[in-house]
C-alpha cells in the first residue's frame, strides 16, 4: 500500500481496510485453500469440517459493532451491540457453489491447481480476516489438522451440528459463549465445549498418528496455542485479549463506551471498528490493541519478494527471479520458457510438494540460462 501511494499524483491515496463489511449489508471474503485427498468423500469432509467452522470463530472472530444484514437481528444492529464474527451473519446455506449470493459455509469450488486424481482443493470462504497473527495461525493450523483428521476417520463422530447456518450465527452473537448449539444426535453443546473436545481429539491424533502431515514442528505449536486460547477463553477472556481479534478489539469498544457516556449504538462505535483494521500504521488500532506478534518486520518484508522454499513456488519464483525475460507465463502449475531457438517449453509442476529448494536448489544454482535448465530438467525425467 505504501509503496503503490508513492507512485500516485499528489493528493491521492490508497487506504486499505483489513475487514469483511462495509457497514451497508455488503461482506467481502478471506478466503482460504486447503489440499485434500481425492479418496476422503467430500460428504465427510463437508459434514466434519462444518462443525469446526462453526465453532472456530471463538478464538479467530474479527469482532463487529452491530449486525448489517437485514433479517439475521432486527433490521440492522437494533439488539446486537458486538459480535463476534463479522462474515457469520452472511450466510445462508451448509454447501453450496456460491461466494456472493446465498454463501455456503462449505464451498464446492474444487480447482486443485494439480494433480486432480490426487488432491482436492478445499475452497473455504467462512473465516474472517484477521488482524491478530497467532489468530491467523490458529484459523490456518486448526482447520489444517482437523483435515488430516476427517481424512484418517479421527474426527469425533457425534460432533455434527443439527443447523449449522443457524449454529453459525448463534456463536457470533454470544460474547458469552455459553450458547448452546443443538447437535444432530440430540445433545446440547457451547462452541467451547465442542472446540475442546476437538482440541482433545486432536492430541489422540498426533499420539497415534503424528503431525509430520502438517509440518511436526508447527502442528506442535499449534497445539499447545490452541490449548492455551481454549484455556484463557474458558477462565478469563482478557487472558488471551492479546490474541484474539474480537477481544482485543470488544476491549476498545467497552473502554470508550465508558468514558464517553455513549449508547450501544452509537456511530463512533462503527468507526472504532473499522480504524482497528485501517492498514495504515498511524491510524490502526490494532497495532496499539497489545497483539502479540510472530514476524520480525524484516522477515515480512522478505516473504513480499522471496517465495516460500518448502513448495513449488520456490521453483517458480526463483526461475522469475532469475530470467524474468525469459518466462512468457507462469502459473500454479506449469512455467512457460520462451527459449531462443527452440521455441516455448513448458515446464509442469503437477506436485505442489516438488520444486522445493531441497530438491531444485542445486539444480537452478548450477543452470546458467533456461536453455541449461531444461536440459538438465530433461535429463531428470529420460
Amino acid at each position: 500500500m505504501h509503496t503503490a501511494n508513492e507512485n500516485l499524483p499528489e493528493d491521492s491515496e490508497i487506504v486499505i481496510y483489513k475487514n469483511n463489511s462495509d457497514g451497508k449489508g455488503n461482506s467481502y471474503g478471506c478466503h482460504e485453500n486447503y489440499l485434500v485427498s481425492r479418496q476422503t468423500p467430500f460428504a465427510q469432509i463437508a459434514q466434519q469440517i462444518t462443525t469446526h467452522f462453526v465453532t472456530r470463530q471463538i478464538y479467530c472472530g474479527a469482532g463487529k459493532v452491530g449486525a448489517e444484514h437485514r433479517g439475521v437481528v432486527g433490521k440492522g444492529d437494533d439488539r446486537l451491540p458486538f459480535q463476534i464474527s463479522q462474515r457469520a451473519d452472511f450466510f445462508e446455506e451448509e454447501i453450496g457453489l456460491e461466494t456472493t449470493l446465498k454463501r455456503p459455509i462449505v464451498n464446492t469450488r474444487d480447482e486443485p491447481h494439480c494433480d486432480p486424481t490426487k488432491y482436492r482443493r478445499l475452497h473455504v470462504i467462512a473465516g474472517d480476516a484477521n488482524m491478530s497473527e497467532i489468530a491467523t495461525l490458529l484459523k490456518l493450523g486448526t482447520t489444517s489438522i482437523v483435515l488430516a483428521m476427517i481424512e484418517d476417520n479421527a474426527f469425533p463422530s457425534h460432533l455434527i451440528i443439527k443447523d449449522p447456518v443457524r449454529a453459525i450465527r448463534q456463536v457470533s452473537h454470544d460474547t458469552s459463549l455459553t450458547t448452546a448449539i443443538s447437535m444432530a444426535d440430540g445433545q446440547t453443546m457451547t462452541a467451547l465445549q465442542i472446540q475442546m473436545e476437538i482440541l482433545e481429539a486432536s492430541i489422540r491424533y498426533a499420539d497415534r498418528f503424528g503431525l509430520e502431515v502438517v509440518d511436526a514442528e508447527v502442528g506442535n505449536d499449534v497445539m499447545m496455542r490452541w490449548a492455551n486460547v481454549l484455556e484463557g477463553l474458558d477462565s478469563d477472556q482478557l487472558l488471551v485479549a492479546d490474541i484474539v481479534d474480537w477481544i482485543a478489539k470488544k476491549r476498545i469498544v467497552d473502554g470508550f463506551t465508558q468514558r464517553h457516556g455513549l449508547q450501544p449504538h452509537d456511530a463512533r462505535l462503527k468507526a472504532i471498528d473499522l480504524q482497528y483494521h485501517d492498514m495504515r500504521s498511524d491510524k490502526c488500532l490494532a497495532l496499539r490493541a497489545g497483539l502479540t506478534t510472530l514476524c520480525a518486520k524484516e522477515d515480512v518484508v522478505s516473504a513480499m519478494v522471496n517465495p516460500p522454499e518448502s513448495t513449488r513456488a520456490y521453483f517458480r519464483g526463483t526461475v522469475l527471479q532469475r530470467w524474468p525475460n525469459d518466462v512468457i507465463a507462469a502459473n500454479w502449475d506449469s512455467v512457460v520458457f520462451d527459449i531462443p531457438n527452440q521455441g516455448l517449453k513448458r515446464i509442469p509442476m503437477p506436485e505442489p510438494l516438488r520444486g522445493t529448494r531441497s530438491l531444485v536448489g542445486e539444480l537452478l544454482a548450477s543452470s546458467q540460462n533456461p536453455s541449461d535448465l531444461v536440459e538438465k530438467l530433461s535429463m531428470q525425467f529420460e
